[in-house]
């Protein structure tokens, strides 16, 4: 098995790993965010199609003031001194997640990055941006009902395949491998949808010690895995033998 087309990332234990340190939780998402850029880089050149970062969640608004306003201000500050290094590396920045509640400044940001890297044709850099998995299904429900309601659509023409298009990350494959670090062995509301038949991969470091040779170690791991989709591994094995004749 080859490289995943689409690797998502659950970044964890920044403040934790600052903390630990005798520091103040911002000097762990800062550094988290210096390893951010290294791993989005390393994908890139290592021709991943999709890489989406789980970089603040619904939940994370419930946080001290203090901490979420620094995150805003962080992002938007980060976002502004990598547009160029994004483009150079031929990446395309997308969001998904309710961004209504971004302060302006950061939306600002956002949108500029998103329309200057427009162009780029190689990997698709998705920041899941106050974002919950259970929001954007019961966002592609209402889309749905909307439809029934008026008339576009029969409650009967609504299966599988129709409710993934309406997702709002519906542009993105469901992802092959799902990394969460800080040995934590959850969702966390992240992909609740797309990750039906995801692997994953959990690292007992924290987000700010995760570095490109741990992203490596992840991929050999991921390679070694078979992965059926509710198959049996006979049929999987035959598939592969008929593949190559």
């Amino acid at each position: 098995m080859g490289n995943p087309k689409h690797i998502a990332i659950i970044m964890d234990g920044n403040g934790r790993w600052a903390q630990a340190r005798g520091h103040h939780r911002i000097f762990g998402h800062v550094r988290g965010a210096t390893v951010a850029r290294g791993i989005i880089e390393h994908c890139a050149q290592l021709g991943i199609e999709n890489l989406t970062l789980f970089t603040f969640s619904t939940e994370n608004w419930r946080r001290p003031d203090e901490e979420v306003s620094v995150l805003m201000s962080l992002l938007a500050r980060r976002l502004k001194r990598e547009t160029a290094t994004l483009i150079k590396n031929n990446i395309r920045f997308h969001t998904i997640g309710d961004l209504s509640r971004l302060p302006k400044p950061v939306l600002e940001r956002v949108g500029k990055t998103i329309q200057e890297t427009s162009h780029c044709t190689g990997m698709n850099l998705t920041f899941a941006l106050s974002y919950g998995g259970r929001q954007e299904i019961a966002q592609a429900a209402q889309l749905l009902a909307q439809k029934v309601a008026q008339g576009e659509i029969d409650p009967h023409d609504i299966d599988e395949s129709l409710f993934s298009k309406s997702l709002e990350s519906s542009y993105l494959p469901d992802p092959d491998l799902i990394i969460r670090t800080s040995g934590e062995n959850r969702l966390s509301n992240f992909f609740l949808w797309q990750a039906a038949y995801s692997e994953f991969y959990v690292a007992d470091c924290c987000w700010p010690d995760f570095s490109s040779d741990q992203l490596d170690q992840a991929l050999v791991a991921y390679r070694r895995r078979q992965r059926r989709f509710g198959k049996t591994s006979a049929q999987i094995l035959t598939s592969q033998s008929s593949d190559l004749l």
